[in-house]
């Protein structure tokens, strides 16, 4: 909960719950976050643990995957989350369909599992840093049509290293954002959630995360693009120094509103 209040100190207003290693906030202690969080007028996002795979050749960890997701779904609902990101599985050298079907099927019992409960959060895959990893960007926009309740989380940064370099211009970005637009609607523009941060990257994709300022990742033409498509949801800053970086995408983006569109 300090946390939140940190965010609101630095003029931010929106904070991502950080599930990736563990699920730190118990049942009892969630309906204390959501409180302040509405106090302090901070939108709170939710990423799952890193250890989900929904495509393992173990049947057991493809089971612990899934109630990794129905309970941070939970948690993160009972704390006023809005929506819940996470990786959802490699290809473990399966063809890219027959792994897009296992997802689908999985991701409608996880959404029919949680409408029973009453818990409402959007789900959300996300785009991923590399070839091995399920998450294009064309994968998540089919799944967000053929299963209710899933939107697809943007990483920016992943989608830049995963394609070596590209998706860095305002002309890709704007070809992102049109896409999404075209196979989902304005709902998906209207409720994005977003992640950004620097990104170094090889022949096999991602890396590691670093700052903004020490990426070749093109943050201002992005912003741009956001800005001309009217984009409204959360971005959510991923680089190590995040306070930092969050404040400059916030201040660079106000910048930007105020100038002339292209």
């Amino acid at each position: 909960m300090e946390g939140i209040k940190k965010v609101r100190e630095l003029g931010l207003n929106a904070m991502e719950l950080e599930f990736v290693r563990s699920i730190n906030i118990s049942e009892n202690k969630a309906p204390e976050v959501k409180k302040v969080s509405k106090e302090y007028g901070v939108l709170l996002t939710c990423h799952g643990q890193y250890y989900i795979n929904l495509n393992s050749k173990d049947e057991a960890k493809v089971q612990a995957s899934v109630e990794r997701i129905l309970k941070a779904a939970k948690i993160a609902y009972l704390s006023g989350a809005w929506s819940l990101t996470f990786h959802a599985a490699y290809y473990m050298n399966d063809e890219p369909q027959v792994v897009y079907e296992r997802i689908k099927n999985h991701l409608k019992h996880i959404v029919k599992e949680l409408e029973d409960q009453g818990i409402e959060i959007w789900i959300r895959p996300e785009t991923t840093g590399k070839p091995t990893q399920f998450g294009t960007l064309q994968e998540l926009i089919k799944l967000s049509q053929e299963v209710e309740y899933v939107l697809p989380t943007i990483d920016f940064a992943h989608l830049h290293a995963r394609e070596g370099g590209g998706y860095n211009s305002y002309e890709e970005f704007v070809d992102v954002l049109a896409k999404l637009e075209e196979g989902l609607g304005r709902l998906v523009l209207n409720n994005m959630h977003i992640h950004v941060s620097g990104i170094e990257y090889g022949p096999k994709g991602e890396t590691r995360h670093v700052n903004l300022k020490e990426s070749d990742f093109n943050y201002k033409d992005l912003l741009k693009a956001l800005r001309d498509f009217k984009v409204k949801g959360v971005i959510i800053c991923e680089s190590p120094n995040l306070e930092e970086d969050a404040m400059l995408l916030k201040h660079t983006y106000l910048r930007l509103r105020s100038t002339k569109r292209r």
